[in-house]
């Protein structure tokens, strides 16, 4: 899995990739938790929807946003960092012009930047949100959510609880066209320790739903 260096809105940012291995592939950026709470692309959520996606044939991109890891720039608060997912995007489409598909994926902070880039990119359909924080970062901007994606949540999140990001997916689920779906991960806490696994198969069962199964296993 090559290490990459691309360009950003406030100078290189340092990914992983892992290129497809048929042309016009689909794309999938998977983005990472708060940079100020020690999120990076190591963050074992986003390491294991890499590969996901990567395992599906995906052109998969985990990347720092800038100020983390070699990642130039400063921390900016949601602002740069969904420039610096724009440039992601911006970036695999480059390499994999061929490609028509796109999803994104997020955990925590990276699932609010990961909405709003949905919002911008009409070439997005589909999406997982991990541990949204619903309850701490303005996400009435889903009005309406243009792509079908999935919601998962732990049980005994303390950081973003259920009830508190429930009436968000429910005003979005009710968009005309869009399927929303909302899965819970009994016992797990916001980072999902002890729990990776268990939400890993719950990713896995909505792919499979949505895109067939995985090559090897078709």
């Amino acid at each position: 899995m090559p290490e990459v260096i691309f360009t950003g809105p406030a100078g290189r940012l340092e990914g992983r990739y892992q290129a497809p291995k048929k042309k016009g592939a689909p794309i999938a950026i998977v983005l990472h938790p708060h940079p100020q709470f020690g999120g990076t692309m190591n963050n074992q959520i986003v390491y294991n929807l890499f590969y996901t996606f990567a395992n599906r044939g995906f052109a998969a991109l985990r990347f720092n946003f800038r100020g983390v890891g070699r990642s130039q720039g400063a921390f900016d608060h949601g602002t740069g960092e969904l420039s610096d997912a724009a440039s992601a995007l911006d970036w695999v489409q480059s390499v994999n012009p061929e490609a028509r598909a796109c999803w994104i994926a997020g955990v925590s902070f990276g699932s609010w930047i990961g909405m709003q880039l949905l919002m911008r990119r009409p070439e997005i359909e589909g999406f997982i949100s991990i541990a949204a924080m619903a309850n701490r970062y303005d996400f009435t901007f889903l009005a309406p959510c243009p792509s079908s994606g999935l919601f998962v949540h732990g049980s005994e999140d303390r950081v973003a609880p259920a009830r508190e990001v429930m009436p968000v997916i429910e005003k979005v689920k009710t968009q005309k066209g869009v399927i929303i779906e909302h899965q819970m991960v009994e016992g797990a806490n916001h980072f999902f320790d002890g729990k990776v696994d268990e939400l890993t198969q719950t990713v896995d069962t909505y792919l499979d739903k949505r895109l067939g199964p995985k090559p090897e296993a078709a």
